[in-house]
């Protein structure tokens, strides 16, 4: 699936760290970071979190809601909130059925080795459920300060 600027998200529906199942069209009215990520509990991966954690009130002023997506199960994501002190839902993907649909499922090299997994990648959705802005193959350095400010220039 292709994915385009400028057209309607494609919604979806996740199991949540709060216990429910989290659908992108509950929230309407609301912007929506939504940033898909490879696995909890890793080096990057927590650098990310946690830089979304420390703006997270920013967003907040900004109409904005924060959606971190992994395959990871929730009970791990919990443990992640936990320790990290994160203030926004993680959404468990475990069949990356959502990865699909946002195209972030990709086929990665390490060491060597190749496997299929998450393209760190980030979608900003307006107020109406249109994807405005896309970062993918995200290098955390900088990054959640990049979305913040597209944001507040832009929406």
């Amino acid at each position: 699936m292709t994915l385009d600027v400028g057209k309607k998200a494609p919604d979806f529906e996740l199991p949540s760290t709060e216990g429910q199942t989290v659908s992108l069209s509950q929230f309407a009215g609301k912007n929506v970071v939504l940033y898909f990520y490879p696995k909890d509990m890793t080096p990057g991966c927590t650098t990310e979190a946690c830089d979304f954690r420390d703006q997270h009130e920013q967003f907040q002023d900004l109409n904005t809601v924060i959606l971190g997506v992994s395959p990871d199960p929730v009970s791990k994501h919990e443990t992640f909130i936990k320790k990290h002190g994160l203030q926004f839902q993680l959404l468990a993907d475990e069949d990356h059925q959502v990865a699909e649909q946002y195209d972030v499922w990709k086929l990665k090299k390490n060491f060597g080795k190749e496997y299929m997994g998450i393209e760190r990648s980030t979608f900003i959705i307006d107020k109406q459920g249109i994807l405005v802005k896309e970062w993918r193959k995200v290098r955390v350095k900088d990054h959640v300060e990049d979305a913040l400010r597209y944001i507040k220039e832009n929406l």
